[in-house]
């Protein structure tokens, strides 16, 4: 049995510069109460890790009692932010830089008077965090939303940094066959997962049966999964070796292995190490 990795796969910097800012804050404050405000990237093992250190995550500023606030990678609005810098307490920005210039190209198109068409998951932290910085936002996740454009003059439209380039061109071209006066578009899609996005169609190709690891709750993760379906239908999403049911590889010549973005190489080199075991005892 052969196993491929993706050219490209597992962490990237936005992601790797979160844990690192994270374990580095949990050094300096030894002793002290460390919070991160949702979970600081949709990988379990990273925050069950991070938790064991210390790392105490919340989903409500509520719950938050002084000492020093992670702002995960998704980002956090600018009400959120404004609500901990009244708690008096020290806070640590550990929010990718991408996802924060959509915030800023957000809240400069509200500042322009264009209302702010975001195409994404409206329930994604990310996207959340983006219509905080913006007074008048649609979030656009499939064509059903599309009414939320009806009557309106000037658009500026953006993306979820995670999408696709196929579902953001999509949109915008169904976007097209509204009313309006104006249209301004911002690529604001993530190279960075594009180029996972590539390398993982690349590779879904070329092998007998694919496997997408990585966190259930994380949109990239899913994103390649979904990509790597519409390619090889003997695609699956696990979130790591222990979930790997046997009978998939079994007889299997080529396997395939990508992974997404919050996706730590430990996992990738476990899943691997242990298909190829299985392989092994199959021959």
């Amino acid at each position: 049995m052969k196993v491929k990795v993706a050219e490209k796969c597992g962490f990237c910097p936005g992601v790797r510069n979160a844990i690192n800012l994270a374990r580095k804050t949990l050094a300096e404050n030894s002793g002290g109460k460390v919070y991160c405000l949702g979970q600081i990237i949709h990988n379990n093992d990273i925050v069950d890790e991070l938790s064991e250190a210390g790392l105490e995550t919340v989903d409500s500023i509520d719950e938050i009692e002084g000492g020093t606030v992670l702002i995960r990678s998704h980002g956090a609005t600018l009400a959120e932010i404004e609500e901990l810098e009244k708690k008096g307490v020290r806070i640590v920005d550990a929010t990718c830089v991408r996802v924060k210039r959509v915030q800023r190209i957000a809240r400069e198109l509200s500042k322009e008077r264009y209302k702010v068409v975001v195409i994404g998951d409206e329930n994604h932290p990310e996207v959340k965090a983006v219509v905080g910085y913006a007074e008048n936002v649609a979030v656009i996740g499939s064509r059903e939303d599309l009414h939320k454009l009806s009557g309106h003059g000037k658009l500026g439209v953006m993306c979820q940094t995670t999408q696709s380039p196929d579902h953001f061109s999509g949109t915008v071209a169904e976007i097209m066959d509204y009313g309006f006066s104006e249209l301004k578009i911002v690529n604001t899609l993530c190279s960075e997962t594009k180029k996972r996005q590539d390398a993982a169609v690349k590779l879904c190709k070329e092998v007998d049966v694919m496997f997408v690891l990585g966190g259930l709750h994380s949109a990239n993760t899913r994103k390649l999964a979904e990509l790597c379906k519409k390619h090889n239908n003997r695609t699956f999403h696990l979130q790591n070796w222990r979930e790997l049911d046997k009978k998939l590889v079994c007889g299997i010549e080529t396997v395939g292995v990508t992974a997404g973005a919050s996706t730590p190489d430990r996992v990738i080199d476990s899943f691997v190490e242990h298909v190829k075991a299985f392989g092994e005892a199959g021959e």
